[in-house]
C-alpha cells in the first residue's frame, strides 16, 4: 500500500507563517527599543551631566574673572572664547510663501521678520580670546564721569545714555582706557572698545540658538512695555550669562561696518573693511518684537544721534 501525503489546511501554514512575521517584528522592535534606551542612556547619564559640568565650570570662569571699575559701578562679564551659529537660517520657502501672502492679505508683516536676508549666510564664528563685556549698557551716570556731559533726551542717572553717536562711544571707550590705565586696572594687551558683532550675537545669545536668549517680557524693555520711554539699566531678567538689556531699553553701537555675511566658517570676523554705516543691535524701547531677536542687525552713519540708540563697552584684546 502506498502511502499518502498528508497536506496540512491552508489555515494552519497561514498562522504559521504569521507568528513568525510575528516573532520577526518583535524582535527587531526590541532591537529598536535596546538602541533608543542606550541613547537616552548615553544622553541623561554621560552627555547631560558633561554639559552641566561645563556649564558650571563656565559659571565659576565667569565668576572669578569678573571686572568692575569702583568709582562707575561699572560691572563687566567674562566671556569665555567659544563657537556659535551667527545669523538666522533661511526658512523653507512654503513657510516663507505663507508670510508673504499674510503680508499681503492683511497687510501685516511677519512680526519677527524671521526670513530677513540681512541674517544670512548663517555663519560659523569662532571667537578664540576671551573677552569682557559690560553688565549693562552705558549709563548717564557714567557717562557724565568719563566725558563731562550728558546729551541723552531721557534724562536719569541710571537710565542708559542715548544720542550718542559711534564717533561719541569711541572716544568714550578711548578716554575709558587712558583713565583704567592710568590707574593699572586694564590686563595686558587690552582695551576698552565697542563689541564685533559676532562678540555681541555671542553673548546676547548666551547659549541659546532661538529667536530670544529668553522670554522677551521678562528680558526686554520694547514698545509693548516700554510706556514710550528708556529704563533703568539692570531692571529686567538678565541672560543666562549675567548680562542685562541685550535685548531692547536702547539699541547698542557695534564696531564692525554694515556689511553682509561671508558664510562658511570664519575666526574673529569684524566685519568688512571698508564703508561707511556701522552696525547696532538689540532693539530698543520704540521697536517691535522682531527687532530684539538675538540676530537682528540694523545701522546708521557713524555720525547719528538717535534718543533710542546707545552703546556697551567691550574690553577686547588689542594684541
Amino acid at each position: 500500500m502506498s502511502e499518502e501525503t498528508v497536506t496540512p489546511p491552508a489555515s494552519d501554514s497561514a498562522s504559521a507563517s504569521a507568528a513568525r512575521t510575528r516573532r520577526v517584528w518583535l524582535r527587531a522592535l526590541a532591537v529598536v527599543a535596546l538602541v533608543v534606551l542606550g541613547f537616552v542612556g548615553w544622553h541623561y547619564l554621560v552627555e547631560l551631566p558633561a554639559e552641566r559640568r561645563a556649564a558650571a565650570e563656565l559659571a565659576k570662569q565667569r565668576a572669578e574673572n569678573a571686572r568692575t571699575i569702583p568709582d562707575l559701578k561699572l560691572d563687566l562679564v567674562w566671556i569665555a572664547p567659544g563657537t556659535f551659529l551667527m545669523g538666522t537660517p533661511a526658512q523653507h520657502p512654503v513657510v516663507r510663501w505663507f508670510y508673504e501672502m499674510r503680508e499681503k492679505l492683511i497687510h501685516t508683516p511677519d512680526p519677527a521678520d524671521k526670513w530677513s536676508d540681512h541674517e544670512r549666510p548663517v555663519t560659523w564664528v569662532t571667537l578664540t580670546k576671551p573677552f569682557w563685556l559690560g553688565r549693562t549698557a552705558v549709563t548717564q551716570s557714567q557717562w557724565t564721569a568719563v566725558m563731562g556731559n550728558n546729551p541723552s533726551h531721557f534724562k536719569g542717572d541710571d537710565l542708559p545714555v542715548e544720542t550718542v553717536s559711534w564717533d561719541d562711544a569711541m572716544a568714550f571707550c578711548q578716554k575709558l582706557t587712558e583713565r583704567e590705565r592710568a590707574a593699572g586696572r586694564l590686563p595686558n594687551g587690552y582695551a576698552f572698545t565697542l563689541p564685533t558683532e559676532a562678540q555681541r550675537e555671542f553673548a546676547c545669545r548666551a547659549g541659546t540658538t532661538g529667536d530670544y536668549a529668553g522670554g522677551l517680557d521678562a528680558m526686554a524693555w520694547y514698545v509693548a512695555n516700554s510706556g514710550g520711554t528708556t529704563h533703568a539699566v539692570g531692571t529686567k531678567q538678565p541672560n543666562a550669562w549675567g548680562l542685562s538689556d541685550m535685548e531692547g531699553n536702547v539699541w547698542e553701537w557695534c564696531a564692525d561696518r554694515w556689511g553682509n555675511y561671508p558664510g562658511g566658517s570664519v575666526m574673529d570676523p569684524t566685519g568688512p573693511p571698508s564703508g561707511s554705516p556701522r552696525v547696532h543691535r538689540g532693539g530698543g524701547w520704540f521697536g517691535a518684537a522682531g527687532g530684539c531677536r538675538s540676530a537682528f542687525r540694523s545701522f546708521e552713519p557713524p555720525g547719528a544721534r538717535l534718543y533710542s540708540l546707545g552703546f556697551r563697552v567691550a574690553l577686547s584684546s588689542v594684541r
